[in-house]
């Protein structure tokens, strides 16, 4: 099976759509806890490769993490559910065009809708009651990533499972667009700036992406950054913030 073709996906979809939930759901919960794995994997060798402090996980930071992993198997059984049934179709079919317009639509129809659900929460009492989980992690370390309330889980879940419901993307569009998911996510949870030593204009695509001291500043400032991806719902909305944040990571 290679990238282009896929060809065996959707016959293991329909094994396991067939099969016994018990079995479907536990391949998506180690699917899932591989994902945290090789998350805290990469932002450990971005933390030493730049020198950086490595902050202890605490017991309650891994038993959060945890239950956020079972739950986003949960979404994934919920989606194979929905695919079953013919409401999510996927296309397997490899077609450039329709690779880089569904990665495209993907990317910035959730950053859009991820940055409504994030501003939400925080002009509401859901902030205090789901959100500040999250938040209190003010210099934010890899596994925050995963520190989240499991509403806000299924929050950010639905709104993924909504979106592909609404038109039949590719197969590898989805497949990339989850690594960037995950890849942001890592960034923006470093506690330090990576990119900070990279050449900027005012024509640098990094003017306009989500980085680890966008989102930093975010976890330091409620009142900014609401963004994940991008900076431009934030820009067009007013709630952005430029600069650096004023703490996290030490050198070593």
């Amino acid at each position: 099976m290679d990238f282009f073709s896929l060809s065996d996906i959707p016959s293991l979809l329909t094994h396991l759509a067939d099969g016994p939930v018990g079995i479907s759901l536990f391949v998506f919960w180690l699917l899932n806890v591989l994902i945290l794995g090789m998350a805290l994997g990469i932002g450990q060798l971005i933390l030493r490769g730049y020198h950086q402090q490595i902050r202890p996980n605490r017991p309650k930071d891994w038993g959060i993490g945890m239950l956020t992993v079972s739950i986003n198997a949960l979404i994934t059984q919920f989606g194979l559910y929905l695919y079953s049934l013919g409401y999510l179709q996927v296309d397997f079919v490899w077609q450039p065009s329709k690779f880089v317009l569904g990665l495209l639509g993907l990317f910035f129809a959730m950053d859009l809708f991820m940055f409504i659900f994030h501003y939400f929460i925080h002009q509401t009492k859901l902030h205090k009651i789901i959100h500040s989980l999250h938040h209190q992690a003010m210099h934010p370390k890899p596994i925050d990533l995963f520190v989240l309330h499991p509403i806000e889980t299924l929050g950010f879940g639905i709104l993924f499972i909504g979106v592909l419901c609404c038109i039949s993307f590719q197969i590898h569009a989805i497949l990339i667009y989850l690594m960037l998911n995950v890849l942001f996510g890592i960034i923006g949870h470093l506690g330090f700036e990576p990119l900070k030593k990279w050449p900027k204009n005012k024509y640098s695509l990094l003017n306009y992406l989500g980085t680890s001291s966008f989102h930093h500043l975010h976890h330091e400032d409620l009142s900014c950054n609401f963004g994940f991806y991008t900076n431009l719902w934030d820009r067009l909305f007013g709630t952005y913030q430029k600069g650096e944040a004023r703490g996290g990571n030490k050198m070593i």
